[in-house]
């Protein structure tokens, strides 16, 4: 059997002739950047556009929910087109249509058809983060995957602290109709660029040997591994003994995790920018600028978690206590987000939001447990799995925070997300448990 982690690819870091994974991290970065500008376009709209069309708060937290109905229902099936097509054709399609479909949402004119337009995005966006996921696990090794992961989770947040400032000048100067139109237009135009650059490590013109060598050595999937798996066996079939492989003890634990760290963040890209203009009553523009704050802080939560989370691995501590420390503390101190309940103080209330959003950051390197945990010839599928019971708090969330708020007070809206994040703390303590791997070679 290959080896998947040997001291000498942990130890030795030898000078390399390329170093084309970077530049493959960079580009899943704007993909991922472009992703969420698309996701969080709306959120910047809707208290304009409500008013435009006509929409109460229960039917903008319906609107802010329906992308999460079809990117939950299709995370399964998207993962085995996934592990069919790969990354490149894949994320080309899905990033092609969901950003056209971006641009149609500058003609709606009633709730129905934002509705119905934003169920088309989440149906086209839904293999995107498993994507990611494969990508990162056939350019990096295991010792560097961690920080690749938490570079490329911190591009939603530091993509949003720079963008939404931007998104809310955009729509301050031509309307909600021409922020529609920019960020559709943005994202046709990324999809060519990513079709055209983007190759899986063995299909790739511009890697060297030596490159290779070294990723595959230190635990990469490679693309031989990936065919033998394929002929020996039903590669990513939803079959009752591939469920029970998905739906192991610490599998069920890292999902209701994701649910939960999920569960803060889409607070953050739906009703955030609403509860500053219409709960704490904050300009405008004002909220365009300090909304970016928090979105910087869960940044720094990302990076600062993938490189901590490696650094503990590759000293004397264990798997278990490597990984999982960063999305504990990063739980617990979501926590803090009621503090914003107690003061009306600009200040103050951006600073119990970016403690929150920074700890939601910390726990954000939670893919690193579906390449760890789940069989390798199961990786698109259980992270298809893993992303649907993340999505499944982007149906939820926005919907019961739009009935908590239907008359103005978001205090209980932010005693809900304290209470579900303390949930996915208690999960990762007492449900995921120990998650250490072998270090030694299989031979």
């Amino acid at each position: 059997m290959k080896e998947t982690k040997t001291a000498t690819a942990i130890k030795a870091k030898p000078k390399l002739s390329t170093h084309i994974r970077y530049i493959v991290l960079a580009l899943i970065f704007v993909n991922i950047i472009i992703n969420y500008m698309d996701r969080t376009n709306v959120s910047i709209a809707m208290p304009e556009m409500a008013k435009d069309i006509g929409l109460s708060t229960v039917q903008q937290g319906l609107i802010f929910s329906a992308f999460g109905w079809i990117y939950a229902a299709m995370q399964i099936p998207g993962g085995i087109l996934l592990d069919k097509l790969g990354s490149r054709i894949t994320y080309t399609i899905s990033l092609f249509f969901w950003s056209v479909i971006t641009v149609f949402q500058s003609m709606v004119g009633n709730f129905g058809q934002l509705l119905g337009l934003r169920l088309g995005i989440g149906f086209f966006e839904a293999p995107v983060m498993p994507a990611n996921n494969r990508a990162v696990s056939y350019w990096f090794p295991d010792d560097e995957r961690g920080t690749a992961i938490g570079i490329y989770s911190s591009a939603q947040f530091l993509g949003l602290a720079f963008s939404t400032p931007i998104l809310f000048a955009i729509h301050k100067s031509i309307g909600w109709q021409g922020l529609f139109i920019v960020t559709g237009i943005i994202g046709i135009i990324w999809s060519i660029v990513w079709f055209v650059i983007y190759h899986d490590p063995q299909k790739s013109r511009w890697i060297g040997a030596d490159e290779l060598e070294y990723i595959q050595a230190g635990g990469a999937i490679t693309e031989e591994e990936f065919i033998k798996e394929k002929n020996q066996q039903p590669k990513a079939k939803l079959t009752w003994a591939n469920v029970r492989k998905l739906f192991n003890r610490r599998l069920i634990g890292i999902y209701i995790g994701q649910f939960a760290i999920s569960g803060t963040f889409w607070f953050f890209l739906t009703w955030f920018p609403t509860y500053l203009t219409e709960a704490k009553h904050i300009n405008f523009l004002q909220s365009g600028m300090l909304s970016s704050i928090p979105y910087l802080s869960a940044f720094a939560g990302v990076i600062l978690a993938g490189y901590v989370s490696d650094r503990l691995l590759k000293g004397k501590h264990s798997e278990s206590f490597a990984r999982k420390l960063p999305v504990i503390a990063g739980l617990l101190l979501t926590l803090l987000i009621m503090g914003a309940n107690f003061t009306t103080n600009p200040v103050l209330i951006i600073m119990f939001m970016s403690i929150a959003f920074f700890g939601n950051g910390l726990a954000t390197i939670t893919w690193v447990f579906v390449t760890a945990l789940a069989p390798k010839e199961l990786i698109g599928l259980a992270g298809g799995m893993f992303n649907f019971c993340g999505a499944l708090s982007s149906i939820v969330v926005p919907i019961v925070i739009g009935f908590l708020v239907a008359n103005g007070n978001f205090s209980s809206a932010l005693v809900f997300i304290a209470f579900i994040a303390l949930l996915g703390a208690l999960s990762y303590i007492f449900i995921v448990g120990k998650i250490d791997l072998p270090k030694t070679d299989e031979k």
